[in-house]
C-alpha cells in the first residue's frame, strides 16, 4: 500500500498476504483524489471511511491534512493492519472502530463532511448503502459521499447522485446533499 500525496507521500506499507480486502487500486485512488482536490478542503472536514479494508483511503485523507477520520473495519486482520500503520505513522486523528459498517451506519449519531464506502462488491446490502447514509443523516449539509462499486450497480436515479467516475474496473458514484451540486473538473 502506498500513500500518494501529502505529509506521508510515498510511504509504503506491506499489506498482509492473506488479507481479505480488495483495496482500491493506486490508479483509481490517485484519480479519485485528483478529483477530490478540486471539490473539498481536506483540512476543514471530518471524514468517515466505511469498509476501510487496508485503511488506504483513511491514510490518504490524514496525509492530506484531514483533522479527523473515523474508519470502520470488521475483519480483525485488516483492523489490526490499520492500527499498525496508524502507530507507525504516529497519528492520533484516526479513530479506528472494529465493527460492522452497516451497523455503524444504522446506529451512529455523528455527522461527517465526507464519507467514503468501499463494501465488498458482492455484499447483498450494497444497493441500500446510499439510502442508509442519507436516511440516518450521517452527511453534513454540503457534504460528499462516495461509494465504490462494480459496474453492475447504477445509482443514477438516487436523488442525491451527482456523477459516476470509472477508473479501470473501479466505479465511484458521487452523492451530495445538494442535488444541484456538480463535480468540478
Amino acid at each position: 500500500m502506498r500513500i500518494i500525496s501529502g505529509i506521508f507521500k510515498r510511504r509504503r506499507f506491506d499489506v498482509p498476504k492473506n488479507i481479505k480486502a480488495r483495496p482500491t487500486t493506486d490508479f483509481a485512488r490517485e484519480n479519485l483524489f485528483n478529483v477530490l482536490n478540486n471539490m473539498i478542503d481536506f483540512e476543514e472536514m471530518k471524514a468517515l471511511d466505511l469498509f476501510a479494508g487496508t485503511g488506504a483511503i483513511s491514510f490518504e485523507l490524514i496525509s492530506r491534512g484531514c483533522p479527523e477520520v473515523v474508519c470502520v473495519e470488521k475483519v480483525s486482520l485488516q483492523y489490526d493492519f490499520i492500527k499498525k500503520v496508524r502507530a507507525e505513522l504516529n497519528i492520533d486523528n484516526l479513530i479506528t472502530i472494529k465493527g460492522d459498517a452497516l451497523k455503524f451506519i444504522d446506529s451512529s449519531h455523528e455527522k461527517f463532511d465526507f464519507i467514503f464506502a468501499d463494501p465488498p462488491y458482492d455484499l447483498k446490502e450494497l444497493p441500500s448503502i446510499p439510502e442508509r447514509v442519507f436516511s440516518h443523516g450521517l452527511l453534513n449539509e454540503g457534504g460528499l459521499f462516495i461509494l465504490e462499486h462494480s459496474k453492475n450497480n447504477d445509482f443514477s436515479d438516487h436523488p442525491y447522485f451527482i456523477e459516476k467516475r470509472v477508473y479501470g474496473s473501479v466505479n465511484f458514484s458521487f452523492f451530495h446533499l445538494n442535488p444541484e451540486a456538480t463535480v468540478k473538473e
